[in-house]
């Protein structure tokens, strides 16, 4: 990395920084560019150029808070092990991770902004349907996977399972059935 590369990460981590604390504080709607820019110490034109708007910065930063999950996903789907072992490790993962990092990283006013948990919620989507993607095609290369189904098809069979999934999340027993949901998943009403 040259000086200048340098001096660009440097600034865009002050930006993440300041965006994650006041994101986490105050919500979404509630931050503006301006503050963002004021506690970084970076331009707002700056800010503009790195990340877009703020939507920009949304994305960056779930990204941030899901570094580490990511790169043990990562690892586990480098793993020698069973494929049905190494799914249900990744989709634990996926699932615990989520709700840690919202009771971690955001306060109950964060919480409450719909703006920003719906844009948390589609970057967290993204990564997610992106770590499936890579462990359909493993489950397909094991054997595990029906080979001649579409990858497509079942991200969007998933896909409409996750949706149904988060309609419960209000519900007090909504990670017992969420577990039903995911054994259906996997072995269908019939079978084991």
């Amino acid at each position: 990395m040259n000086k200048y590369d340098i001096r660009t990460q440097n600034k865009k981590d002050a930006i993440i920084n300041a965006a994650l604390i006041l994101f986490k504080e105050k919500g979404y709607t509630n931050v503006s560019i301006n503050e963002i820019a004021s506690i970084s110490g970076i331009s707002t034109v700056s800010i503009y150029n790195y990340f877009n708007n703020k939507e920009g910065l949304v994305t960056e930063c779930t990204n941030i808070l899901m570094k580490d999950s990511i790169q043990m996903i990562r690892d586990l789907l480098d793993k020698k092990m069973d494929f049905k072992e190494k799914l249900l490790q990744i989709v634990s993962m996926c699932f615990d991770t989520h709700k840690q990092l919202l009771g971690e990283y955001f306060s109950p006013e964060a919480l409450n902004d719909k703006v920003l948990m719906n844009l948390y919620g589609e970057n967290v989507n993204k990564i997610r349907m992106d770590i499936l993607m890579e462990l359909i095609q493993l489950g397909k290369e094991d054997g595990a996977i029906e080979p001649s189904i579409s990858t497509q098809s079942i991200m969007e069979y998933i896909n409409a399972i996750t949706e149904k999934q988060l309609s419960w999340e209000a519900t007090s027993n909504h990670k017992k059935k969420g577990l039903e949901l995911f054994h259906l998943l996997l072995y269908g009403l019939i079978g084991r």
